[in-house]
């Protein structure tokens, strides 16, 4: 188990500065563009495969580093450069963490490289769990996955909305109800393979933020996929069904929910994902602010602009702190005991929006137009206190986890 350190090596600090390298010489540049086409940014994802950043080996690479801040300072620099590109570049990364936290050996090494594709061909994947009524509510999900055991298959049917990819996906990881009694503990996710019958795009939403990155329904209907696409198998789920059966019966301990369980292992990238962005803002009105001259003399020279930018600096270095903290634990293998990757994602997704709000209004009227980032980084911010549990379902989860009590 590596010490807790704030100290980047050498090796992560040459993996930070490439990193940066490309948001600010190929993301950046094209921020702008691909916000306006709302479309996927296929030729960045091709560059950032050609230089290995979209990639397995780079992710598993970063996900495995002991100290565990590879993959929160990997999404530190690329959403520095661009939310909405750096999302459809890391946006496969969700499905890819669902198939490594609930699937076996060999359905990880056989799947997340289809999720990738190569160099000369990208792929990406859509990890599918909200629906149109049941987003923080996972316990009224509805899509269903039926087992014909005569076939070995799964029967999907039901509606996913929000996903990142959807329906461009070559392998989406849906999330679905094997047994509706249970709740939220009688969930399971499936791999659905490439050019599965049965699985279609429905509507692709248009977006305030994150404009370069997909977001759509996918709809599922008698969609059969082969009884191996099961994450983590027929028997450990019917053995994980009958746990919680049991432990229903006698009011028992929590058994652990396949959405959960990626939801829990991401949470402090999304907040990294955060603290990039705001750092982006940050930096841009902090040079608008010294060359911004005002009655013949730099703006940030009175206090209400300077004290304003020593709070933001302020707020981008405790989101970095918390976040760095439940990564290194997750890493570790520490308990989250005061929900602190839930913190860390709270605190991050309100720095963002508090921190791109503040750079804009030192930019004033030049802050409200597109011919300066920071209103980009402004709408790409309010995604962060929304996607992979709210800020509200975030303090929900830290309020419970240190009172013991079912707080509603």
């Amino acid at each position: 188990m590596a010490e807790f350190t704030l100290e980047l090596n050498d090796d992560q600090k040459q993996v930070r500065d490439w990193l940066h390298g490309f948001a600010a010489d190929v993301i950046r540049p094209a921020a702008s563009e691909w916000d306006e086409r709302e479309e996927t940014p296929w030729p960045v994802i091709q560059e950032a495969a050609k230089v290995g950043i979209y990639s397995l080996d780079f992710y598993a690479q970063q996900f495995f580093d002991p100290t565990g801040l590879g993959i929160p300072m990997a999404m530190e620099e690329l959403f520095w450069g661009d939310a909405g590109i750096a999302l459809s570049i890391v946006g496969t990364g969700l499905a890819a963490v669902g198939v490594l936290a609930n699937g076996t050996e060999e359905q990880i090494g056989t799947w997340i490289p289809q999720m990738y594709g190569d160099a000369s061909d990208v792929k990406v994947a859509a990890f599918c769990s909200s629906e149109p009524d049941a987003g923080s509510d996972v316990a009224s999900m509805r899509t269903r996955a039926v087992y014909d055991e005569a076939k070995d298959e799964w029967v999907l049917n039901g509606t996913k909305t929000w996903a990142t990819n959807g329906g461009i996906a070559n392998v989406h990881v849906v999330v679905a109800v094997v047994d509706p009694e249970l709740g939220s503990k009688g969930h399971a996710s499936f791999i659905v393979p490439p050019a599965t019958p049965g699985l279609s795009q429905g509507q692709k939403f248009k977006k305030h933020g994150i404009r370069a990155s997909h977001t759509a329904e996918v709809v599922l209907e008698d969609a059969r996929i082969p009884g191996h696409c099961l994450l983590g198998g027929k028997e450990k789920l019917d053995e994980r069904l009958a746990r919680a059966r049991e432990r229903a019966k006698s009011g028992g301990e929590r058994v652990k929910n396949a959405a959960m369980a990626t939801f829990e292992a991401s949470r402090p990238a999304v907040g990294a994902m955060a603290v990039g962005t705001a750092r982006a803002a940050y930096e841009v009105a902090l040079d608008y602010a010294k060359t911004r001259t005002q009655f013949g003399r730099p703006i940030i020279d009175n206090q209400g602009i300077a004290f304003q930018l020593a709070d933001m600096r302020t707020q981008i270095d405790a989101a970095r702190l918390l976040v760095w903290r439940a990564s290194w634990m997750a890493s570790a293998g520490k308990p989250f005991t005061a929900a602190e990757g839930s913190m860390s994602k709270l605190y991050a997704s309100e720095t963002a929006k508090s921190v791109t709000a503040q750079a804009v209004q030192i930019l004033g009227g030049n802050g409200f137009t597109r011919e300066y980032p920071v209103e980009r980084m402004h709408r790409d911010a309010a995604i962060y206190t929304i996607f992979e549990g709210t800020s509200e379902i975030q303090r929900l989860v830290i309020a419970r986890t240190l009172s013991g009590m079912p707080i509603r």
